[in-house]
Formats: C-alpha cells, sequence, structure tokens
C-alpha cells in the first residue's frame, strides 16, 4: 500500500471518529480549550457532562461553566458540577440549595465530592427534614449520611411531642427505626443522640432494644444516663459495669433516684465480699 492511500485511509479513519464539539467548536485539551468551550453560549447537555467528566479539571474551567445559563438549565449537569472534586466550594454549595431532596442525598454520598462540601450539603438536607413526606423520610433515614440519619432521630422526637394521631406516631416510629438501621449511623452519633437534653423516651427504648445499638459497652453507659430507660434495662446494662465506674456514671445520670437506688444495691450485692471490703 503507497503512502498516498495509507494517508487517505487515516484519514477517513479521523473523519469518521466522533469528536466533542458544540454546533461551532471543538472541545480540546488545552485549557484555552476548555475555556472557550465552557463559554459556549450553545454548549449541549451532553457535551458539558463530557467535560465533567475529566477528574483533572482545572477549577476555573468550572467557574465558568458555572456561568453557563444554556449549561444551568440541565439538572444532569448541575448535579455533576456539585459533585466534581475540583468544583470550588462557593459554586458547589449555593449550587446545592437548589436541589431536590434526593439530589442534595446523592451529592453528599459522592465519593468524590470533599468532605466539607459533604457536610454543608447534609447541613442543607438537614433544614428541610421538616418539610419532607414519611416516604421521603423513611428512604433518608435507610440511605442518607449519618449526620442525616441522626438528625431523623431527633427531628421524630421533635415531632412526636406534638403529635396526637396514632397513625402519624406510627409513622414517625418507622422513621426512627429506619434511621436506626442505616449503615452509616456510627456509634458516637447514636450517643450524641441518645443525650441530648430533652432527648425522647421513644428514641431512648428503641436504641435499647435494638439488636446492633444495645449490645454496645459505650452506649448502654450512655442510656445509663438519660432518664428514661426502664428498671431492667437499666439492671441489665448495670451488671457488666464495675461498682466504681457505675458510681461514676450515675453521678452524672438523669434516672429518677429510686432506680439509682436499686442499681447501686443490686451492684453491691452481686460484686465479691472481698471486692466490697477494698472499697470499703
Amino acid at each position: 500500500m503507497s503512502d498516498r492511500e495509507m494517508s487517505e485511509d487515516e484519514a477517513r479513519k479521523d473523519e469518521a471518529a466522533p469528536r466533542l464539539t458544540t454546533s461551532a467548536t471543538p472541545i480540546g485539551s488545552t485549557l484555552a480549550d476548555l475555556l472557550r468551550t465552557a463559554a459556549a453560549p450553545d454548549l449541549t447537555e451532553d457535551f458539558a457532562l463530557a467535560i465533567l467528566k475529566r477528574a483533572d479539571l482545572p477549577p476555573e474551567v468550572i467557574e465558568l461553566l458555572a456561568k453557563n445559563v444554556t449549561a444551568l438549565k440541565s439538572r444532569k449537569v448541575k448535579i455533576a458540577m456539585a459533585s466534581h472534586p475540583k468544583t470550588p466550594r462557593h459554586v458547589s454549595v449555593p449550587l446545592a440549595r437548589q436541589f431536590y431532596t434526593f439530589d442534595l442525598m446523592k451529592v453528599a454520598l459522592s465519593p468524590t465530592v470533599p468532605a466539607d462540601v459533604k457536610v454543608a450539603v447534609d447541613d442543607v438536607l438537614i433544614s428541610r427534614l421538616k418539610t419532607v413526606t414519611i416516604g421521603e423520610r423513611l428512604t433518608l433515614g435507610r440511605r442518607a449520611s449519618g449526620r442525616v440519619a441522626a438528625a431523623l432521630l431527633l427531628d421524630v422526637e421533635t415531632i412526636g411531642s406534638k403529635i396526637i394521631d396514632a397513625k402519624i406516631a406510627a409513622r414517625g416510629t418507622r422513621v426512627m427505626q429506619a434511621a436506626l438501621e442505616n449503615p452509616r449511623l456510627t456509634e458516637a452519633l447514636v450517643i450524641n443522640s441518645v443525650l441530648r437534653s430533652g432527648s425522647s423516651a421513644a428514641l431512648v427504648q428503641a436504641v435499647a432494644r435494638h439488636t446492633k445499638w444495645s449490645c454496645r459497652r459505650e452506649i448502654r453507659a450512655a442510656l445509663l444516663r438519660t432518664e428514661h430507660l426502664s428498671l431492667a434495662r437499666a439492671l441489665e446494662f448495670s451488671r457488666e459495669i464495675p461498682i466504681p465506674l457505675l458510681h461514676e456514671l450515675l453521678a452524672a445520670s438523669r434516672l429518677p433516684v429510686q432506680i439509682k437506688d436499686q442499681l447501686l444495691r443490686e451492684g453491691q450485692a452481686s460484686s465479691p465480699p472481698s471486692k466490697r471490703l477494698r472499697e470499703v
């Protein structure tokens, strides 16, 4: 095959190869090309998304894209922009405030989003919890971040103090149970929730009965410091705690005095005589 034939064949392949272009401008790889494309008034959704797939995209390109009115008409483009690891915080957070509930959840759970932006997006989502439906709450409880799940625990208890309808109360309990099953909920978040001043009896009892959380030593210790733990659960949880530590816990506990006294009597009675003598 001659050089002329090879060059013509390559030319045909090159012409057949797909190109990322707007109607007037090709998308190149240099910064100037990317800036020109990001500012193109006829930039389509597909090409904007193609740009945002680049992990090494310079922040200045994203900032320019964030000013492209045509590109910002696309929900997918805005989500991709907010989720990009190089998007400046002053761009991603205002964008997130425009998102629907589950779009916020998607951005907050994206592995590419910086940690500080995830916190800000979670805050936006948490601020809306009182306005979302029970169905959305259930989904958020199961799938959202641990911070959102913990906020739902507290939000349910706040609503619970105003509930008079049994059906609505049952729905609130379902949301609480869904949040407790969230795989992203941490022990520290559960402890913070039950120790909040004014934490509800329903929350304390749900955690005390939960198969996952109730068997953890630090959570049992936290539950013993609340005011709503039943005597039966308090006795169960206190049996594995040494008497000196139990004294410290109960000194900071909001449990009724009668229950505290009962726990200390049971603890003294169950400890070995030699140990009781040393404590005296």
